[in-house]
């Protein structure tokens, strides 16, 4: 299952969300190679890896060339205000859609169950964060 949302999501995310609130972080790099007479040659396509610290932090090569922050599930749902009033995110597992996945559907309701949003995703993290870009197109979050 999909642990962090993806390079896509977190770049989306990182644009309304503190990054603050992001608990890892995709780092980008062009890595390269030495030639055979003393070049250094870098590849144009960026190789991607989560790193649990800012990588721009880290005193790494001139390969390093950006950090992107990803969320996990738990700090996805960090981002919700959490008061008596607030209501609350709820993750349920869904039918099989036509395609045999089953889908997982957030809500934002209240205590009483009223839905006031929705949205769905093929995993827990997608479904919170299409939840939380409707939120922020009604700007509710």
């Amino acid at each position: 299952m999909k642990a962090y949302t993806n390079i896509e999501q977190s770049q989306k995310l990182a644009e309304i969300l503190p990054t603050e609130s992001a608990d890892a972080w995709w780092a980008e790099r062009h890595e390269g190679k030495v030639t055979y007479d003393g070049q250094y040659i870098v590849n144009e396509e960026p190789f991607y890896y989560i790193s649990f610290i800012k990588p721009s932090e880290i005193n790494y090569s001139q390969d390093t060339v950006k950090d992107i922050p990803c969320w996990s599930l738990t700090a996805l749902l960090d981002v919700f205000p959490c008061s008596k009033e607030s209501p609350i995110v709820n993750l349920t597992r869904g039918g099989w859609n036509p395609s045999f996945t089953r889908r997982w559907f957030a809500t934002w309701e209240d205590e009483d169950k009223n839905v006031f949003y929705s949205a769905d995703g093929i995993t827990p993290v997608d479904a919170v964060v299409e939840l939380i870009l409707k939120l922020h197109e009604q700007k509710l979050l």
